[in-house]
């Protein structure tokens, strides 16, 4: 699977995928709210964004535990999602530090401590991972869904 290949190829990928959902998330909030024409956009953006962003927590910390990232650097991976159109910045800066190699340690070696063990299994089997992690993400999304507007959660 030539998206899994390496980790700089998958972060990238889904770092445009995030800023993307965030351009029809913000394109749908301009039609709603301030063009006051149609929400539909925000539903289909804000869904498209959702699944997006919480895909790209997924690998964020998976190309963290691969590559030993300080939880500084998770940290702010983690923050360029949540700021719209920071994850190619955040991305491109991952690979002017040296955080996004072009293989996948944990392919190769074993993984010592448990997420590391767990990631290895992943990488090692990507296509059952990359579902498992598809199921998961579509679960948390859909509960999340459930709750409503992340505005109407506390209130």
């Amino acid at each position: 699977m030539r998206l899994f290949s390496t980790p700089s190829r998958l972060y990238r990928v889904l770092a445009f995928a995030e800023m993307v959902t965030w351009t029809l998330l913000l394109a749908g909030m301009l039609l709603k709210y301030v063009l006051q024409v149609t929400d539909v956009l925000v539903r289909i953006g804000g869904g498209l964004h959702g699944f997006t962003f919480l895909s790209y927590l997924v690998v964020t910390v998976l190309v963290a535990i691969d590559q030993r990232w300080k939880l500084r650097d998770v940290l702010l991976g983690i923050v360029s999602a949540v700021i719209p159109y920071m994850t190619v910045p955040f991305e491109r800066s991952a690979i002017r530090r040296g955080l996004l190699g072009e293989a996948w340690r944990l392919r190769t070696e074993p993984g010592r401590k448990p997420l590391e063990k767990v990631a290895s299994l992943g990488l090692r089997h990507p296509l059952p991972a990359a579902l498992i992690a598809i199921v998961v993400v579509a679960i948390v999304f859909s509960v999340l869904l459930s709750l409503g507007p992340p505005t109407e959660w506390f209130s």
